[in-house]
């Protein structure tokens, strides 16, 4: 009998996945505990128009993504900080700084998680920090470290 997996299986098989099932497994563990449903015409059209509203909506996110990667691309954020003798910071820039200044002087919310920082930033001048926006989409920026 196949049948539409409603949740995550171990073994069995993942959400939204039709999968052939022994008879009795269907109707007395899958059926009863609303684990799955049957793969019939009308549940078939149903997972066909979820998927194709999940397509739908990661495809609309991505084209943001490519869009926020453009406007990024413009972008030179300046921080300022106190600096010592040959440039050097005191402390150093997190992609925790960068997230909340890109956020205060250009309105953009960027989870500080998706900032791709090797080790934070110690020395006054430019750098090219890539963030990741979106699955395939990284967008660079550009932040200009000042002494005050």
């Amino acid at each position: 009998m196949k049948v539409i997996l409603l949740d995550n299986i171990k073994g069995v098989g993942k959400k939204d996945e039709v999968i052939n099932a022994s008879d009795g497994y269907a109707r007395n563990f899958l059926f009863p505990k609303k684990l799955a449903v049957e793969a019939n015409n009308e549940n078939m059209a149903k997972l066909k128009a979820k998927e194709n509203s999940n397509q739908y909506k990661k495809s609309v996110e991505k084209e943001e993504a490519q869009k926020l990667a453009e406007t990024l691309k413009g972008i030179i954020l300046k921080i300022s900080v106190k600096s010592g003798e040959n440039g050097k910071i005191f402390g150093s820039i997190t992609s925790k700084e960068i997230a909340d200044n890109l956020k205060a002087q250009y309105k953009i919310e960027i989870d500080k998680k998706k900032i791709d920082l090797k080790e934070p930033i110690k020395t006054v001048g430019t750098s090219i920090v890539s963030i990741k926006l979106y699955e395939g989409v990284i967008g660079n920026l550009r932040v200009q470290i000042v002494s005050e």
